[in-house]
């Protein structure tokens, strides 16, 4: 079955390489709707160096569409079954003469013999560009075990993509691949866990990538789990977890995810020393991130009480895992010293029935990007989940109503002009997390969310994979052997 779907793939690949430009067809009659569209690209906001919107028609009734780009570029036609196949150099035309401005996508489609022409829609592209590199895990959502792991780059300004670390090409296939994180959207110094026998943290400086397999110290909990890199010195704060996984036979939360037991350290790359932050046993500290001037850290906590000193508390917290739940805190960081301050309570989400994950400070420093659900700290699986705006300045939330979905959102984060929120999301169907972007625009408002651009708007239908940590880069890996 696996080959089929590959198979399809390919297929899917093969038949949408050519672009036609149909004629606008004749005799159409005018209806009031526009049929659904996948991806969905109506009245988004997109990046004037981003890759051609395809899209197709997802009504399987419509035998053929036509759409006609109309704008300062003058008028383009494209149509190949149900699929709208932009070609990328005149996509190029179509964004450097819209850019700051908008141009309109009006759909013809064909069913049963009859053409109907659909009421026009909007695509507004921004002063704005995005990080030309985006690099995400591929993973299947197997909910108890890995086989096929990839960490893969991709060129957003076009399709191209390739694997800089695999699980299964020359490598035992027990070996999870993690945690790809990057020196302030640089991939000079960058590193990726690789969890199982022979594994250990592939940490990458100046381009030279090292295994290094002794990276816990005394005192810590387990070796080095979530990291973040300081901004601009040789350091990286990790999370250090007992971490077990609860699996459910009837809730649409497949896999819960829970810590027994967490804290934070600090790791000088240079003096290859770890320095254990000073912790509270009861509290669990998780999901490490540095301002951008790299002066205070920020990361989530939360205390739990145990409701049976009786049994383990890792079964414990299994009967009662909805009681975790994980408020924003922060501490200050002397550079000089290499000292941090007493931990601040930054936003008190347990007093509102909610917990908070994965926090990204934007590059200005004002907004803090969250993950919110009503417990827990990995809210992939969660349908309530949701991404979070904090105001720094005011302090006040912003639901972000505009990108998210009733579905589950997660692992939210910034280009580096501050100007884009990446992040996955389950809302196609449920099982398998997409990447989406949001224009975030100079007055603090969050615009339509829209789908990472594929060459086939078909290819995360027929993709059995997640993509998972989406991280924008100003530049592609390339690591070099010592």
């Amino acid at each position: 079955m696996k080959y089929l779907y590959i198979l399809l793939a390919l297929v899917g690949v093969m038949t949408s390489c050519g672009v036609s430009h149909p004629s606008e067809p004749s005799g159409a009659v005018k209806v009031d709707t526009l049929p659904a569209l996948y991806p969905d690209y109506t009245d988004v906001t997109v990046p004037a160096n981003i890759a051609p919107l395809r899209f197709m028609v997802a009504d399987r009734s419509v035998d053929e569409c036509v759409a006609r780009l109309e704008g300062p570029f003058g008028t383009l036609t494209y149509g190949d079954g149900r699929k709208v196949l932009i070609d990328e150099q005149e996509w190029q035309e179509v964004l450097h003469s819209a850019r700051g401005n908008q141009f309109s996508v009006t759909l013809y489609t064909r069913s049963e013999g009859q053409w109907r022409q659909h009421p026009a829609f909007s695509i507004h592209v921004a002063t704005d560009s995005i990080d030309p590199w985006l690099s995400y895990r591929l993973i299947e959502p197997s909910y108890v075990a890995y086989e096929d792991i990839d960490l893969v780059q991709r060129n957003v300004t076009s399709f191209q993509e390739s694997v800089f670390a695999s699980n299964h090409i020359g490598q035992r296939r027990d070996q999870c691949l993690n945690c790809h994180s990057y020196q302030n959207y640089h991939t000079e110094n960058m590193l990726y866990h690789v969890r199982g026998a022979g594994g250990g943290t592939m940490l990458i400086r100046q381009g030279h990538a090292q295994l290094m397999t002794a990276m816990r110290r005394e005192g810590m909990i387990s070796n080095p789990v979530y990291p973040a890199w300081h901004p601009t010195l040789p350091l990286i704060a990790f999370s250090t977890n007992h971490t077990g996984q609860f699996f459910h036979t009837q809730s649409v939360a497949k896999v819960e995810v829970q810590d027994t037991e967490s804290a934070l350290v600090l790791y000088d790359v240079e003096r290859d020393s770890m320095y254990v932050l000073p912790h509270d046993p009861e509290r669990y500290d998780n999901f490490p991130t540095w301002s951008p001037d790299g002066r205070r850290l920020y990361y989530t906590s939360a205390q739990y009480v145990p409701f049976d000193t009786t049994t383990r508390l890792d079964r414990d917290i299994a009967n009662h895992y909805q009681e975790m739940q994980y408020n924003l805190m922060c501490c200050d960081f002397c550079p000089d010293s290499m000292t941090f301050g007493q931990p601040q309570l930054l936003l008190d989400l347990v007093a509102q029935g909610q917990s908070a994950s994965l926090p990204r400070v934007s590059p200005d420093g004002r907004s803090l990007l969250y993950a919110s659900g009503m417990f827990g700290c990995f809210h992939i699986w969660h349908p309530d989940a949701d991404i979070r705006r904090l105001d720094l300045t005011t302090m006040q939330i912003d639901s972000l109503q505009a990108l998210n979905s009733a579905r589950a959102e997660s692992y939210p984060t910034w280009s580096s002009n501050g100007r884009w929120i990446i992040f996955a999301t389950r809302r196609d169907d449920s099982n398998y997390s997409r990447v989406c972007i949001s224009y975030f625009d100079a007055e603090g408002h969050a615009h339509k969310a829209f789908a990472l651009p594929q060459a086939d708007p078909e290819h995360d239908c027929l993709m059995l994979r997640s993509y998972n940590r989406p991280e924008p880069m100003v530049e592609p890996v390339s690591i070099r052997n010592n």
